[in-house]
Protein backbone atom coordinates (compact mmCIF):
# COMPACT_ATOMS: atom_id res chain seq x y z
CA UNK A 1 0.00 0.00 0.00
CA UNK A 2 1.26 3.57 -1.38
CA UNK A 3 0.72 5.60 1.78
CA UNK A 4 3.15 8.38 0.54
CA UNK A 5 1.82 9.94 -2.16
CA UNK A 6 2.84 13.35 -4.18
CA UNK A 7 1.01 15.90 -6.16
CA UNK A 8 1.66 18.14 -9.11
CA UNK A 9 -0.29 20.39 -10.16
CA UNK A 10 -1.17 23.78 -11.51
CA UNK A 11 -4.55 25.50 -12.42
CA UNK A 12 -5.03 23.00 -15.73
CA UNK A 13 -3.90 19.17 -14.27
CA UNK A 14 -3.10 17.55 -11.10
CA UNK A 15 -1.07 14.52 -11.31
CA UNK A 16 -1.29 11.47 -8.30
CA UNK A 17 1.78 9.64 -7.78
CA UNK A 18 2.64 7.08 -4.65
CA UNK A 19 5.79 5.30 -3.78
CA UNK A 20 6.38 1.93 -2.59
CA UNK A 21 9.43 2.85 -0.41
CA UNK A 22 11.15 5.99 0.59
CA UNK A 23 13.56 5.45 -2.27
CA UNK A 24 11.81 4.57 -5.22
CA UNK A 25 10.51 6.05 -8.66
CA UNK A 26 7.00 7.36 -8.54
CA UNK A 27 4.06 5.67 -9.55
CA UNK A 28 1.34 7.93 -10.85
CA UNK A 29 -1.97 6.74 -9.28
CA UNK A 30 -4.68 9.50 -11.00
CA UNK A 31 -3.80 12.35 -13.32
CA UNK A 32 -6.68 14.95 -12.85
CA UNK A 33 -7.95 17.41 -15.78
CA UNK A 34 -9.56 20.81 -15.78
CA UNK A 35 -9.58 21.15 -19.38
CA UNK A 36 -12.14 24.80 -18.81
CA UNK A 37 -9.36 26.34 -17.19
CA UNK A 38 -7.31 26.37 -20.67
CA UNK A 39 -10.01 28.40 -22.44
CA UNK A 40 -9.58 31.93 -22.63
CA UNK A 41 -12.10 34.56 -20.23
CA UNK A 42 -13.86 35.58 -23.53
CA UNK A 43 -14.91 31.75 -24.02
CA UNK A 44 -15.94 31.35 -20.79
CA UNK A 45 -18.28 33.97 -20.53
CA UNK A 46 -21.20 33.68 -22.89
CA UNK A 47 -22.28 36.88 -22.71
CA UNK A 48 -21.83 40.77 -21.17
CA UNK A 49 -23.25 41.76 -18.31
CA UNK A 50 -26.51 44.33 -17.74
CA UNK A 51 -25.88 47.52 -17.72
CA UNK A 52 -27.27 49.57 -15.03
CA UNK A 53 -29.24 52.65 -16.53
CA UNK A 54 -29.80 54.12 -13.17
CA UNK A 55 -29.76 58.06 -14.54
CA UNK A 56 -28.50 59.12 -10.97
CA UNK A 57 -25.57 56.81 -11.25
CA UNK A 58 -24.83 57.03 -15.04
CA UNK A 59 -24.84 53.82 -16.79
CA UNK A 60 -22.16 51.05 -15.85
CA UNK A 61 -21.55 47.63 -16.82
CA UNK A 62 -22.93 44.81 -14.27
CA UNK A 63 -21.17 41.54 -13.13
CA UNK A 64 -18.20 42.72 -14.47
CA UNK A 65 -14.70 42.01 -12.92
CA UNK A 66 -15.56 38.08 -11.71
CA UNK A 67 -12.65 36.32 -13.12
CA UNK A 68 -13.43 33.07 -14.43
CA UNK A 69 -10.77 31.54 -14.94
CA UNK A 70 -10.32 31.97 -11.24
CA UNK A 71 -13.28 30.50 -10.27
CA UNK A 72 -12.45 27.16 -11.95
CA UNK A 73 -8.63 27.00 -10.60
CA UNK A 74 -10.27 27.42 -7.23
CA UNK A 75 -13.15 24.60 -7.86
CA UNK A 76 -10.10 22.58 -9.33
CA UNK A 77 -8.07 22.89 -6.16
CA UNK A 78 -11.47 22.35 -3.94
CA UNK A 79 -11.83 18.97 -6.57
CA UNK A 80 -8.11 17.77 -5.78
CA UNK A 81 -8.44 18.48 -2.00
CA UNK A 82 -11.46 16.37 -1.56
CA UNK A 83 -9.94 13.73 -3.26
CA UNK A 84 -7.33 13.83 -0.65
CA UNK A 85 -9.24 14.41 1.97
CA UNK A 86 -11.05 11.27 0.87
CA UNK A 87 -7.45 8.84 0.82
CA UNK A 88 -6.69 10.63 4.50
CA UNK A 89 -9.97 9.43 5.75
CA UNK A 90 -9.43 5.98 4.24
CA UNK A 91 -6.02 5.87 5.80
CA UNK A 92 -4.41 5.38 2.56
CA UNK A 93 -2.30 8.24 2.78
CA UNK A 94 0.06 9.68 5.40
CA UNK A 95 2.37 12.02 3.97
CA UNK A 96 1.81 14.47 1.01
CA UNK A 97 4.68 15.79 -0.85
CA UNK A 98 3.00 18.90 -2.96
CA UNK A 99 4.72 20.66 -5.96
CA UNK A 100 2.84 23.10 -7.53
CA UNK A 101 2.64 26.42 -9.70
CA UNK A 102 2.90 28.93 -7.19
CA UNK A 103 -0.70 30.92 -7.89
CA UNK A 104 -2.38 27.30 -7.51
CA UNK A 105 -0.11 26.27 -4.34
CA UNK A 106 -2.18 28.78 -2.34
CA UNK A 107 -5.65 27.70 -3.94
CA UNK A 108 -4.78 24.06 -2.03
CA UNK A 109 -3.85 25.57 0.53
CA UNK A 110 -6.80 27.30 0.74
CA UNK A 111 -8.92 24.37 0.59
CA UNK A 112 -7.11 21.42 2.55
CA UNK A 113 -8.58 20.87 5.91
CA UNK A 114 -6.56 21.20 9.03
CA UNK A 115 -5.76 17.19 9.12
CA UNK A 116 -4.86 17.18 5.57
CA UNK A 117 -2.38 20.37 5.96
CA UNK A 118 -0.48 17.79 8.70
CA UNK A 119 -0.27 15.30 5.99
CA UNK A 120 1.79 17.52 3.94
CA UNK A 121 5.87 17.22 4.78
CA UNK A 122 6.94 19.98 1.56
CA UNK A 123 5.81 22.15 -0.53
CA UNK A 124 7.63 23.03 -3.67
CA UNK A 125 6.46 25.82 -5.52
CA UNK A 126 6.84 24.78 -9.34
CA UNK A 127 4.99 24.20 -12.60
CA UNK A 128 6.11 20.43 -13.13
CA UNK A 129 2.76 19.12 -14.24
CA UNK A 130 3.81 18.44 -17.69
CA UNK A 131 6.97 16.70 -16.75
CA UNK A 132 7.38 12.93 -16.63
CA UNK A 133 7.79 11.18 -13.26
CA UNK A 134 11.58 10.64 -13.43
CA UNK A 135 11.90 14.68 -13.75
CA UNK A 136 9.27 14.90 -11.32
CA UNK A 137 11.33 12.89 -8.99
CA UNK A 138 14.65 14.67 -8.91
CA UNK A 139 12.67 17.81 -7.42
CA UNK A 140 11.96 15.77 -4.06
CA UNK A 141 14.38 14.39 -1.70
CA UNK A 142 16.17 11.10 -2.44
CA UNK A 143 14.03 9.29 0.72
CA UNK A 144 10.34 10.04 1.15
Amino acid sequence: MMNTWVLVADTYRARLFGVDRPASPLQELRDLASPEARLHEGDLVSDKGGRDRNPKVGGHGLGEGSNHKQDLADRFAQEVCDLLESARVAGELSKLYVIAAPAFLGLLRKHQSAPLRQLVVTEIDKSLAAQDAASIRKHLPEYL
